[in-house]
């Protein structure tokens, strides 16, 4: 757990996502995109780390490679694993290996996979975080995990 200092100036420099894989209908992209400038204008946001997983990840750091070309932000993926995308389908490597190659920075975590490197790498983007946006559907899973870890370290969180 990290020792967070409270934040006097409400500002949220950093920014992690956490959502679900299966992305239906009920995310508005358009709302969603307010939510993330809206952080970029009145909360000075600087810097938001991505997961790289399939469905809202790639879906949140698409919505900031739009953005960069309005505002001076940084895109960081957070990688856990060297061969991430191999379990993806041939249009979503397409979509990772496009967004990889506009990120700012590349971390990656870890040099093969092994139990519990998703959420090291969850973990990782929230400590490393001011506020953290979500898309959370269902209590289970690895973004209810990072939602409950981000709370137990006083990370706010933005539901969309």
């Amino acid at each position: 757990m990290v020792k967070r200092e409270k934040n006097l100036y409400n500002m949220y420099e950093n920014c992690a996502f956490s959502g679900h894989r299966k992305v239906g209908t009920d995310l508005d992209k358009k709302l969603f995109a307010r939510v993330v400038e809206n952080l970029i204008i009145h909360k000075e946001t600087k810097n938001f780390y991505c997961g790289m997983a399939m469905g809202f990840d790639l879906i949140a750091a698409e919505t900031v490679i739009k953005l960069k070309k309005k505002y001076n932000v940084k895109l960081i993926a957070c990688v856990p694993y060297i061969g991430q995308l191999n379990a993806f389908s041939a249009t979503d490597k397409k979509k990772y290996e496009r967004v990889l190659k506009k990120c700012d920075e590349v971390i990656v975590l870890s040099e093969n996979y092994y139990n519990g490197c998703l959420h090291y790498r969850d973990r990782y983007m929230v400590d490393k975080s001011d506020v953290l946006i979500c898309f959370l559907r269902e209590n289970k899973g690895g973004t209810y995990y990072t939602v409950n870890y981000a709370k137990k370290n006083n990370v706010p969180v933005i539901e969309v």
